[in-house]
């Protein structure tokens, strides 16, 4: 469903510490949502606890876990980390989108 690469893996793990999670038991919540210059954006977060619908997924040694309305939309995406000069922050490549902004954090279909 969703992949994790490693430079994520590496960050997420020292991010969820640094937050009181655990990477061993706690998930990374990562949904869609209205917003951002293109009509969608992504939505991370560290969480504790499932709510009924969601998906949990696993790669990498990292636990995602999706939204029932969010999984057809992120479908085949792989989460990376950029530590570059042009911007540092998590990078969503996601086959669905037809148009991203500028910024890489909207998306539309």
């Amino acid at each position: 469903m969703i992949k994790v690469s490693e430079s994520a893996k590496t960050r997420i793990t020292m991010l969820m510490q640094e937050d009181g999670f655990d990477a061993m038991r706690d998930f990374v919540r990562v949904g869609v949502k209205s917003g951002g210059c293109s009509g969608l954006s992504y939505d991370l977060k560290f969480d504790h606890s499932q709510a009924e619908g969601d998906r949990l997924f696993e790669d990498n040694d990292i636990k995602i876990v999706v939204d029932k309305k969010s999984v057809l939309y992120l479908a085949g995406t792989i989460l990376e980390y950029s530590g570059g000069l042009n911007g540092k922050g998590f990078v969503f490549n996601n086959p669905n989108a037809q148009r991203t902004c500028g910024c890489g954090e909207s998306f539309s279909l």
